[in-house]
């Protein structure tokens, strides 16, 4: 069989079917990757697995990384989902946002596995041919904007979400090649959004309005 251009752009699910067999290969690519190394999944495993056709999961994500790019994808909204349930009202912006922060750095390497190949795909992965890959930056940032309590950011906010981005996976791949333990991840993260968040416009807000 002729290996699928990577560069083409996938196709989206429209109908209930499309979803539910899109759903069933995102749910067989993460139980794949949780079992075995990013090398050792195989996209006709995936298919097969599924019982999906191998033309269908081409035609939905062109390659392994397009694949765990979307499942990353999914990862972080259902961050976002689970996150909303447990936020205190009564943290700081910058506290909620180390506490998010840290939750999915904890919900990550519980499976480091699957956390590796999401690390692997996103990091490698071209915007303008993974578009999952927006869909992770956009879910990510949405996630620490609701926790910060930020509906309007300024351009400040922006550039410090981009930040805040960055330094996630960063922490999150070292700790996953073991440069780092889990714990001195965590205090890392924490100390990053106490001191760099405290300009947040919500933060700064949230300050003159607790100064008493």
């Amino acid at each position: 069989m002729p290996r699928i251009a990577e560069a083409r752009v996938p196709a989206e699910p429209s109908s209930k079917l499309q979803w539910e067999k899109y759903r069933r290969m995102l749910d067989t690519a993460t139980e794949l990757a949780e079992e075995k190394e990013f090398e050792r999944v195989q996209m006709h495993d995936v298919a097969k697995q599924a019982g999906i056709a191998i033309g269908t999961l081409y035609r939905y994500f062109p390659s392994k990384t397009h694949l765990f790019v979307g499942v990353m994808a999914r990862e972080v909204e259902d961050m976002r989902s689970s996150y909303r349930v447990a936020a205190d009202p009564c943290q700081s912006p910058q506290e909620a946002v180390a506490v998010l922060s840290t939750r999915a750095l904890r919900a990550l390497m519980r499976r480091p596995l699957l956390a590796s190949a999401m690390v692997r795909s996103i990091n490698t992965a071209r915007v303008d041919t993974v578009l999952d890959s927006a869909r992770v930056d956009a879910a990510f940032d949405d996630a620490v904007l609701e926790a910060a309590r930020i509906d309007t950011p300024t351009e400040h906010d922006e550039q410090l979400l981009r930040l805040l981005n960055q330094q996630w996976l960063g922490v999150l791949q070292s700790c996953l090649n073991g440069h780092v333990t889990q714990k001195t991840a965590e205090v890392d993260l924490q100390a990053f959004c106490r001191i760099l968040l405290r300009s947040l416009s919500s933060a700064v807000a949230w300050r003159e309005t607790h100064s008493d």
